[in-house]
């Protein structure tokens, strides 16, 4: 198993401020993205080891106004780790914008190198 959730947060953090793995407490500042491991499963082992990962992690992001330009800028954090968009919709809530997006890959432990696994279409 790997945790790659401290370079996911570090990277977050480059392009907003607000970030958390929770729903944070402070909802007066906007935008707020909130980042889950959704799923950290074996994907391969090999001489009882485990060998790859299989990666899912689920982003909401809220904001009073647009939610496209962070949604870019989520998207080139997950890009740059090697892990690709499955998903990305909008969702109406009361009074603010809601955008929940996927992304997802498999990673290999010992060389780091992500791979894509099938993609649903």
């Amino acid at each position: 198993m790997i945790n790659i959730k401290p370079t996911i947060y570090s990277k977050l953090k480059e392009v907003t401020d607000n970030v958390s793995d929770v729903y944070p407490q402070d909802w007066e500042d906007f935008p707020v993205v909130i980042y889950l491991e959704e799923e950290n499963k074996p994907y391969e082992y090999t001489d009882d080891t485990e060998q790859k990962s299989f990666l899912r992690y689920k982003v909401d992001i809220f904001d009073k106004d647009s939610t496209s330009e962070l949604a870019i800028k989520v998207n080139d954090v997950f890009d740059s780790v090697g892990l690709r968009r499955t998903s990305s919709i909008d969702l109406a809530d009361s009074y603010l914008r809601h955008k929940v997006m996927r992304f997802e890959g498999v990673l290999d432990l010992k060389s780091r190198i992500v791979y894509q696994s099938r993609m649903e279409g």
